[in-house]
Order: structure tokens, then sequence, then C-alpha cells
């Protein structure tokens, strides 16, 4: 049986074409930004410690879960009204996390360049393996507690590789 080539070069400029609109002849996003992602935890002291200490996201707020009185929600400050939640469910122990459709790729997160030696530095120390960059010097993936990947970049928010978003 003969395979089919696909030529994915020329199917994202063919969506690109259809879809990416000039800055000028987009709309306005009906959006203020993202809230918060909340991700689960298996271990609440741990993802605090690594969120604070290491990152440097100091936690905002925690409570009682409104759904589950034994689950914990706590939320980490990312700047400019972003948050990253967690919740742990410790009465309901969830498997390791794993890619799959419809699931969460990475997490990737804008800090300042003194701020990605800073988290760099906390990485090395603690023996943290990371991977990248890769195409740009300003990107670095690693795992957090729980195996969340995670990614840190120099550039500033609304800047993709070293360049402004689509112009």
């Amino acid at each position: 049986m003969a395979t089919t080539k696909v030529d994915y070069g020329a199917k994202r400029e063919a969506m690109t074409a259809a879809y990416l609109k000039p800055k000028q002849k987009r709309p306005a996003t009906s959006a203020r930004g993202i809230h918060h992602l909340a991700l689960i935890s298996s271990d609440i002291e741990r993802t605090i410690k690594f969120y604070s200490e290491v990152l440097g996201f100091p936690l905002v707020e925690l409570f009682e879960n409104r759904d589950l009185a034994s689950s914990t929600h706590w939320f980490h400050d990312l700047g400019h009204g972003n948050l990253l939640a967690f919740f742990d469910f410790p009465e309901d122990p969830m498997p390791p996390t794993r890619e799959s459709v419809g699931g969460m790729h990475h997490v990737s997160i804008s800090v300042p360049r003194d701020q990605f030696d800073r988290i760099r530095g906390e990485l090395d120390k603690r023996g943290i393996e990371y991977f990248g960059p890769d195409r740009v010097e300003n990107s670095l993936y690693f795992k957090g507690p729980d195996g969340e990947l995670l990614e840190i970049e120099a550039d500033p928010l609304e800047v993709m590789e070293g360049r402004p978003l689509a112009q």
C-alpha cells in the first residue's frame, strides 16, 4: 500500500494565508487575559516550594476546593494579573501526567532576562535537568514537581522566537 507524503510546510502556509490576518485587520480579542490555568499536584508543600522558591512565583491564595472538601486550591502570581493554580486530590490520587489529544503540552512563562538567569541557576543548583535552548537563546524547558512540562523564556510578552508576533 502506497503512503502519501504530506507537505506540512505547504499545509501551514495555506492555514496562515486562510486564517492569520494582518494585525490591523484582526478583530479585537474578547478576552482580558488568562485568569488562571489549573494543574493537579500530588504534594501541596513540594509544589508551593518549587513555584515560589525555584521559579519566584509567590503564593497569593490558598483555600478549600469548593467542589471537594478534602482538596485544596492554591494560586501563584505570574504577573500582569495572571495566575497559575493547583488542586490536590489526597483522597483520589491521580495517575502521572501524559501527553494526549486535548491535553496540555506545556506552560510557557515569560520572565525578564535577570530572572531567566536566576531560574537557570536555581535549576542547576538543585540538579533539575532542563533542555534548550534549541532554536533561540531565550528558552528553557524542564519538568515541574509532578512532571508538568514548563518553559521559561526571556522574550517579552507578544514576542515569539525573538520577533514580534505576526503583524
